[in-house]
């Protein structure tokens, strides 16, 4: 791991003098949910991972907003000496790769966007505040069991509880006093980025998983109609952490776009 002079903790992968894919994780998590991804994209890209702020080993900072999620990348990109990347973004990590899209437009080549949401229905609205409330009052471990069942299929839980174990480490690692503030931008922040103006025009695809029932088909065509030429991909059988579970399904057609976006 290397600190920024921020204090981001990040690690760069694969080869220098290629074009720069950055890996942006989701809430309560480190950027080592992207470990089983790398390896797919580390022969052609420059792959950088980091730890988003208040996350992993990079500290938080007072009131945090998408504006300042996206900032920050920008931050690490003027210190790599980068002026532009392609973005691959989980979750929240997806709405932070759209707010980077609209903010640094000139610096974004492409975006590929993963189990990320658009805006919700009423029901699912009161439901992930709700967990808010939980995670402000209780911290994550108030979350993090119902969490594991909606991010992966009950078959892939009972047979894997050693991943379980380290993606429940990785959430209960996170500081009570300011896990429910991301909390609360994964819940309240998708009002900045939903019918961006003017519209993300940059190379998109948009990918979900068929039984990931907070971020589902739906939201995956909702943000792609919002982007021009956006294309969608929808993973038969998975949940929300399908990065995890069955990681070449994710990693084999996001370098075929990356290579494709990035090199033809």
């Amino acid at each position: 791991m290397i600190r920024a002079a921020d204090g981001t903790t990040y690690v760069l992968h694969g080869r220098a003098d290629a074009p720069l894919v950055v890996l942006i994780h989701g809430l309560g998590l480190t950027h080592e949910v992207w470990d089983q991804v790398i390896a797919a994209l580390s022969p052609k890209f420059c792959v950088l991972t980091y730890d988003m702020l208040g996350h992993g080993q990079t500290p938080s900072q007072p009131k945090p907003e998408l504006s300042a999620l996206a900032a920050q990348l920008a931050r690490l990109m003027d210190e790599l000496g980068r002026t532009q990347a392609a973005l691959v973004g989980f979750s929240l990590g997806g709405m932070i790769a759209r707010r980077f899209a609209q903010d640094y437009p000139a610096r974004t080549q492409a975006l590929a966007i993963l189990h990320s949401p658009h805006r919700r229905s009423d029901a699912a609205q009161a439901a992930i505040e709700a967990r808010v409330a939980q995670a402000q009052g209780q911290g994550p471990s108030a979350t993090v069991e119902a969490a594991l069942q909606r991010w992966f299929t009950d078959d892939f839980r009972a047979q894997n509880p050693a991943m379980m174990d380290k993606v429940r480490g990785w959430v209960l690692g996170n500081n009570p006093a300011t896990y429910p503030d991301y909390y609360r931008i994964l819940a309240s922040g998708i009002d900045e980025i939903v019918a961006p103006n003017p519209p993300i025009s940059c190379p998109t695809l948009v990918v979900t998983g068929d039984e990931d029932y907070g971020n589902g088909p739906e939201m995956t065509f909702a943000i792609a109609a919002e982007i021009v030429g956006a294309q969608t991909l929808i993973l038969p059988g998975l949940r929300h952490m399908a990065l995890m579970q069955s990681p070449a399904l994710t990693s084999a057609p996001l370098a075929a776009f990356l290579t494709k976006v990035l090199y033809d």
